[in-house]
């Protein structure tokens, strides 16, 4: 029986999912196994590699989203779940809007963000 979960997010762009990973200082693999419990294993298009015996995976939809898979109970054991999700759904968030701010040819605008 597996231990994986798969969320749906609203995660759209590979770079920037990566980016921001990379950012928060986390190892990201693409077309790699996101490690579960005891040995388990199962392929996403990106890994983020965390301390420990588990990983978080995305895997591209086909409307091009991704969903999260992860084995949730064992990333809990070495890390706070939520704060660890929120903290790269903040940081892909902040990292879409400078992207598209940029694109928009906006490279010397103010961005202000605010939290709620």
């Amino acid at each position: 029986m597996s231990h994986f979960s798969t969320l749906r997010t609203k995660i759209t762009d590979a770079e920037i999912l990566k980016s921001s990973l990379s950012d928060l200082g986390i190892t990201v693999k693409s077309e790699a196994d996101v490690r579960g419990y005891n040995g388990q294993r199962v392929r996403a298009d990106i890994v983020a590699v965390l301390e420990g015996e588990y990983d978080l995976g995305w895997s591209r939809n086909s409307d091009g989203s991704f969903d999260l898979i992860a084995d949730l109970w064992g990333v809990a054991k070495k890390h706070n779940q939520t704060e660890l999700i929120n903290s790269i759904n903040q940081k892909y968030a902040v990292n879409k809007t400078l992207n598209e701010v940029k694109q928009r040819g906006l490279q010397n605008a103010n961005v202000k963000l605010v939290l709620q």
